[in-house]
């Protein structure tokens, strides 16, 4: 029964019917096979939200919706270009670089693909660069979001495995700089091949960049703010989110002053639905666990891997297949919330570090996000572009290629993720 249950879900997932209200319908079923009240699924569903390092998601969703429209990204744009401006494939450096930035401000995928995409498309376009090449790289570097702290992926993750939030935020710094850099050797190494090439060849003077910077320094400070906050111990991941909160809504409104009172309920309704669709997610996938963990399913899978697995390299390129395919038709809090319980006891088993699996499990999904057939990512730079999905493909898997290296860096030198961890946090 169990067998069909879970093939079950997957149709539903396939059907095109939310996650939510697959996972919902299926552990509804569940907990009535097994012979509990329905009461169970009231209770389950509540304390499956009713954590206090959730208060963080909602908090990092609204600072970085304020942040959107307070002119940030754009300052970050500018200071980025007077950085890199001059070289081959500058415009393409400042797109990834300026993603990066936005990242640590958002710590959402599609949010830096958006408003960086938002930006730099038509600069790009008038500078030479083939669309398909400029909208895949905006997808691909994008998926930065999700690695570089602060990161909603990583916080729901540590809320499922009670695992650190503060240590699962630094060690994505490390994967996520080099994610960003190796998509920038990527860009030079083709934009000499294609000369592409800006209009201003010489180098920015000193003085631009201090200009550029100055207006920028603001919003760079945010990230810094945060994490140095969290290093030092100075206040939670939790507290981090109400700071940034604040500091968004200063910076758009007195600083900046791009910030309107008029914008205010759009961005509070926007943020609201957001983290309603999220929490209701997670709440039903709450109750899902608690499905598995009585009928021990987890286990059962796990004594069946043991069979054929029997070393932790093979087990983590297992995982590697798995959620690199499942995120490409399953949104990433979901994949979090279905596979992360199904395979934390493997993990445990094979003694790999949760910190080290939860930044492995980000990387994978957040790459699926800009990956063939569903990647949310792509679809939202092709509008913005212009162009077909299809248009992007050329580049877009030799920039999947370079992502998966990483991943594949990651997985296999732990101290990619835990050298700064270690050092700072335990």
């Amino acid at each position: 029964m169990n067998l069909i249950l879970i093939i079950a879900l997957f149709v539903l997932f396939l059907s095109g019917m939310p996650i939510c209200f697959s996972l919902g319908i299926i552990s509804t079923i569940g907990v009535i096979l097994l012979g509990f009240p329905i009461e169970v699924i009231a209770q389950k569903t509540f304390s499956g939200i009713d954590t206090y390092s959730l208060i963080a998601v909602p908090l990092f969703i609204l600072s970085g919706d304020l942040m959107s429209k307070g002119g940030v990204s754009k300052r970050m744009v500018e200071f980025s270009r007077s950085l890199i401006g001059h070289v081959h494939g500058s415009l393409a450096m400042v797109a990834v670089v300026a993603c990066m930035f936005f990242s640590a401000v958002t710590g959402a995928a599609l949010a830096a693909s958006v408003a960086i995409g938002g930006i730099l498309i038509g600069p790009m376009v008038e500078e030479g660069y083939d669309r398909g090449f400029i909208a895949s790289l905006i997808a691909s570097a994008g998926s930065i979001g999700p690695i570089i702290p602060p990161s909603i992926t990583l916080l729901i993750y540590g809320v499922l495995t009670n695992t650190s939030i503060a240590s699962l935020f630094i060690g994505g710094l490390v994967p996520g700089i080099l994610m960003g850099l190796s998509l920038m050797v990527y860009c030079y190494i083709v934009s000499k091949r294609r000369n592409y090439r800006g209009k201003n060849t010489n180098k920015v003077s000193l003085k631009e960049i201090v200009i550029t910077g100055k207006s920028a320094i603001l919003a760079l400070l945010m990230p810094v703010i945060i994490i140095g906050g969290i290093l030092g111990g100075v206040f939670t991941p939790t507290e981090a989110a109400g700071i940034a909160v604040a500091y968004a809504f200063l910076l758009g409104k007195f600083v900046y002053r791009e910030l309107k009172w008029s914008e205010l309920p759009n961005i509070l309704k926007k943020s609201a639905i957001t983290t309603g669709v999220l929490f209701f997610i997670v709440s039903n996938a709450r109750v899902f666990m608690w499905y598995l963990t009585v009928n021990q399913i987890p286990q059962q899978l796990a004594d069946i891997m043991l069979q054929s697995i029997d070393n932790k390299y093979v087990l983590l390129a297992v995982i590697n297949i798995v959620l690199l395919f499942a995120g490409t038709f399953i949104d990433t809090i979901s994949n979090v919330v279905i596979f992360v319980p199904l395979f934390l006891p493997l993990v445990e088993y094979f003694g790999i570090d949760l910190i080290h699996f939860g930044v492995i499990v980000a990387l994978n999904l957040t790459i699926g996000m800009c990956t063939p057939p569903l990647g949310i990512s792509i679809f939202a730079t092709a509008s913005i572009a212009k162009i077909s999905v299809s248009d992007m493909f050329k580049d877009l898997f030799p920039q999947i290629a370079v992502l998966i290296g990483i991943l594949i860096l990651v997985t296999y030198v732990p101290d990619t993720v835990l050298i700064i961890v270690n050092t700072f946090v335990k």
